[in-house]
């Protein structure tokens, strides 16, 4: 008995011996000094991911802020922009509701239009941007392939759309809808002074001609048939009429800017679009037509949310820069020209302008219901488009002499605007004031 006693009293000692031992490991060891509760291994904190949602909060897309791998890039990067203009810190962070402007039914019509005529592995891009008259609420924003960064802002030449800058500002004049000019197949500026930019500049280029493409109206020009026409040696008359400085005054007001922060360009050709504009920018100063004056920054984002709290909200931005009268003389205009064009309308009141680019290297449609305002770009965005003009090309498995406005974006604007309104009430344009603006004041024809 002794001896067991003696063998359980030591094998006490040596377990405490253990313990001390070990107590002194805890304390003289590395990393197993700590106490065990702060050798746990520590989880990383795991933040949801942020999503896009449309303008009803159904989801569109998980968003990270680089777009690479987004179904919507051209609508993803646009998000992006705002919210790096806005707060940069917004996209570090996650677990964010963002809540866009984009109406999901309009988004799809919009990319059904564009897929139909243009495929994916085309070499030109086709862009749409459909924007609300009086928010700015960007409604959709397609394009027929996903978008890299370096083309995220798609800058096109904007062709003859640009055409209705310098017919606001003749209007807004005083000129009437049949004040005008004898028709000219080419134009030449008189002198270098005939016309100066915003800084008193003299900018115009005596050695330079203007030619038209095409002649389809008679021997006197007047606002509305060489705005139909899209007439380019009358619309370079109408500018060194009205003054460039003007015209380009006039479409800032509407909204015109170019993605790549530069000033808009002033040129003796600038009514015949010779700025790089995005589908967005154009489709909102055609909103401010629609609008009857009222132009409103477009926004592809209404709020953020944290799932708790809003974080930042992005109301409308708008102010009033036209009087409703001449918006109202404009659309009389552009009503008339689309209805006299192969797309006949769109059953409803809506007005548009068919554009393209010098040599073509870009083709447009930009046009608004009083509800509704869209613009399309077809084109290789930024420097490629001088090496790849629209002229002999295959687009959607179709062969095309020439790409003009009425042949990809015309149709691709029709189908998505009349998908975008079929069931909702057709609203007027406003009558234009004939006694203002009918007739002719003192650029008559006789």
């Amino acid at each position: 008995m002794p001896v067991n006693g003696l063998r359980i009293a030591a094998g006490v000692v040596a377990a405490a011996g253990l313990l001390v031992a070990g107590f002194l490991v805890l304390r003289d060891g590395g990393d197993e000094q700590r106490p065990v509760r702060d050798r746990l291994p520590i989880q990383p904190t795991v933040v949801g991911k942020s999503v896009l949602v449309d303008v009803s909060g159904a989801v569109l897309e998980e968003f990270n802020g680089d777009c690479v791998s987004s179904r919507v890039s051209y609508l993803c990067l646009r998000v992006r922009d705002e919210l790096l203009a806005a707060d940069e810190h917004l996209l570090a962070r996650g677990g964010l509701t963002i809540r866009t402007t984009v109406d999901r039914r309009l988004q799809q019509s919009a990319q059904q239009a564009i897929d139909r005529r243009v495929r994916s592995d085309d070499k030109p891009i086709a862009a749409l941007a459909m924007v609300v008259p009086g928010t700015g609420d960007i409604r959709a924003m397609a394009t027929n392939r996903p978008l890299v960064d370096k083309v995220g802002a798609l800058a096109y030449q904007q062709g003859s759309t640009a055409m209705v800058y310098t017919l606001a500002a003749a209007l807004e004049r005083g000129l009437r809808f049949e004040d005008g000019f004898p028709y000219a197949a080419a134009y030449r500026a008189p002198s270098s002074s005939a016309f100066k930019n915003c800084k008193g500049e003299n900018v115009a280029e005596p050695v330079h001609s203007v030619f038209n493409a095409k002649r389809d109206h008679s021997d006197f020009t007047t606002l509305r048939s060489g705005t139909w026409a899209a007439d380019n040696t009358f619309f370079v008359r109408l500018t060194e009429e009205v003054g460039l400085c003007e015209s380009v005054t006039m479409a800032r007001r509407l909204g015109l800017a170019r993605p790549d922060g530069q000033k808009v360009t002033e040129y003796e050709t600038f009514s015949l679009g010779v700025n790089e504009v995005d589908p967005v920018t154009a489709a909102g100063t055609y909103a401010t037509l629609a609008a009857r004056g009222k132009q409103c920054e477009p926004r592809a984002v209404a709020e953020v949310s944290d799932g708790s709290k809003v974080l930042r909200s992005f109301p409308p931005r708008c102010r009033d820069v036209l009087d409703p009268a001449v918006a109202d003389a404009v659309t009389n205009v552009l009503a008339d020209g689309l209805a006299r064009s192969p797309l006949k309308g769109l059953g409803r009141d809506a007005a548009g302008m068919a554009g393209a680019s010098d040599n073509y290297t870009a083709a447009w449609y930009a046009g608004y219901s009083p509800d509704l305002a869209s613009a399309v770009a077809l084109g290789v965005p930024g420097r490629g488009a001088l090496d790849q003009r629209l002229v002999d090309v295959t687009l959607g498995g179709r062969r095309y002499e020439r790409v003009e406005g009425t042949s990809i974006p015309g149709p691709i604007w029709k189908e998505s605007m009349t998908a975008a309104l079929s069931g909702l009430p057709g609203t007027a344009f406003t009558k234009p004031d004939t006694a203002r603006f009918g007739g002719c004041r003192d650029r008559c024809a006789n």
